[in-house]
């Protein structure tokens, strides 16, 4: 009895109801528990039979990480670690995308003749009309709504399940679709054409690094400089060296001009001669020809004498001249003569020939200077030079370093491509089947666990059917019933019998 029941009095308390009465109602709706029951049964059993005639294949992809391709770009590659990254939920995602993108359904429904179950279908009658491409599609849609993909909680593995009547194209269908998801899985993960496109990059730097390594060795050649900047160096040195001995002969010029005036205004002054010696002498040289001079008179005179008379004329001008004689030669004997010795002075030679030899070395500094000038000047023309022959041998040196660090880095970048495809080609990458699918001999679904399970349902169905309709009946079964609810003492009952 149903206690909101409104036939039920208010405050009235029933009595606890027995296994009696628990049972009641399916023996009196025993008709409809049977119907229902084997109803169900029977539906059970048409599953059972059905079910025993699909086959399921399956198989499952590990998401690895064991394969990490470099990024497709012009820039250098960097390390890889040494511990790959753990795979994201993303990435999994992207794969079970992957497996059921419609290309691959389509190719899968071709190689497996799966449309030309289509065409035996009503809506194929009514909406093909008899075209092939329809057939596919709606097999292909067919297709994606019966496959099972699934991920495997807490794993990093994908379980791909597809059911059919016929086993061999269950497998056939499995097979077929991881053959293409792996080629789809490596050609979506790497571009197509990156080998060719570094191959020819690499070619072209290699032409380019040749012209540049020929261009910089005709510059040396042509020039005849093997490194201007060592040289402009080397000349910058010398260029010091010099302005500092041009300043060096600057200074001794001011310095030979400043001594030739102090010289000259010197030598202005001082005498160019000086006495060096003086000595004081008798007339010794005058006398001796006197003397001479006398005596050969007075031998005269006596030669006369012996001939002549004292008065004779000759013997007179004999005595004058002997007197004239004797008279100069005692004069002479008074007179004292004084001799003095005169010389170039020293020092005015000495200024004289100071001066001499600054002028010379003023001469020579000024050539010195002179020559310093021009040769500083030259140098610095030849550094100008050998700047712009720096530069522009600077500027082959960075396009040579520049093409040959292109050569090398699409070089290397050729050879990871030239990898990757060899791997491509080993189908090695970061997806593998780990349980490749079999052909199934066992039905999916067992037809005793099924028969068990409809028979368990159909005794849970056929009893909620019979509390059900008893519910929903409004009648009063029993004495009890009319007591209770009615209130009134039944005075007889007459049980229901069949006619």
């Amino acid at each position: 009895m149903n206690p909101l029941d409104p036939r039920k009095p208010q405050g009235a308390n029933p009595p606890d109801p027995t296994l009696r009465d628990l049972l009641a109602p399916l023996f009196r709706r025993k008709v409809l528990l049977g119907l229902v029951f084997f109803g169900t049964l029977l539906a059970a059993v048409l599953v059972a039979v059905i079910g025993s005639f699909q086959y399921k294949a399956s198989m499952k992809i590990l998401v690895n990480r064991q394969r990490v391709d470099p990024m497709v770009s012009s820039e250098s590659t960097l390390q890889q670690p040494l511990q790959p990254p753990p795979v994201t939920d993303e990435e999994i995602n992207s794969e079970v995308v992957l497996l059921q993108s419609a290309d691959l359904l389509r190719e899968v429904v071709l190689a497996n003749g799966l449309q030309d179950r289509e065409k035996t279908t009503p809506s194929a009658l009514l909406l093909s009309r008899g075209q092939n491409d329809w057939y596919v599609a709606k097999a292909a849609e067919h297709l994606s709504k019966k496959l099972d993909i699934a991920v495997v909680t807490k794993t990093n593995i994908i379980e791909v399940s597809y059911k059919s009547s016929d086993p061999q194209i269950a497998y056939g269908v499995l097979k077929k679709l991881a053959d293409l998801y792996m080629q789809k899985h490596l050609a979506v993960q790497r571009p197509t054409g990156s080998y060719d496109f570094f191959a020819k990059e690499t070619d072209k730097y290699r032409h380019s690094l040749a012209d540049s390594e020929q261009r910089l060795a005709n510059f040396g050649k042509q020039q005849g400089i093997v490194a201007p900047d060592i040289q402009r160096t080397d000349m910058a040195q010398q260029v010091v060296n010099s302005i500092a001995s041009l300043h060096q002969a600057h200074q001794a010029i001011a310095a030979d001009e400043q001594r030739i005036q102090a010289d000259e205004s010197q030598l202005k002054v001082a005498p160019a001669r000086s006495f060096t010696a003086e000595t004081s002498n008798d007339a010794d040289l005058l006398l001796q020809p006197l003397v001479a001079n006398l005596l050969a008179a007075q031998i005269k005179r006596t030669q006369l004498a012996l001939k002549y008379d004292a008065s004779y004329p000759l013997v007179k001008e004999v005595d004058e001249e002997i007197a004239q004689t004797q008279a100069a030669i005692a004069e002479a004997r008074k007179t004292r003569y004084v001799n003095q010795t005169t010389d170039r002075d020293p020092t005015y030679e000495l200024l004289r020939e100071d001066e001499a030899k600054t002028q010379a070395d003023l001469a020579s500094q000024k050539a010195t200077a002179a020559a310093l000038e021009h040769s500083i000047q030259s140098m610095q023309n030849q550094m100008v030079d050998l700047d712009g022959k720096a530069l522009e041998q600077a500027d082959l040196i960075r396009e040579t370093k520049a093409d040959e660090s292109n050569y090398l880095l699409y070089l290397s970048k050729r050879e990871q491509e030239r990898t990757s495809d060899a791997l491509d080609q080993k189908r090695i990458g970061n997806v593998a089947i780990a349980v490749p699918p079999i052909v199934p001999v066992l039905p999916a679904y067992s037809p005793v666990l099924i028969l068990l399970i409809g028979v368990i349902l159909a005794a849970f169905v056929s009893a909620a059917a019979a509390f059900a309709a008893e519910y929903l009946d409004p009648s009063l079964r029993t004495p009890g019933e009319v007591v209770e609810i009615l209130r009134i003492p039944v005075l007889a009952s007459f049980p229901r019998q069949r006619a």
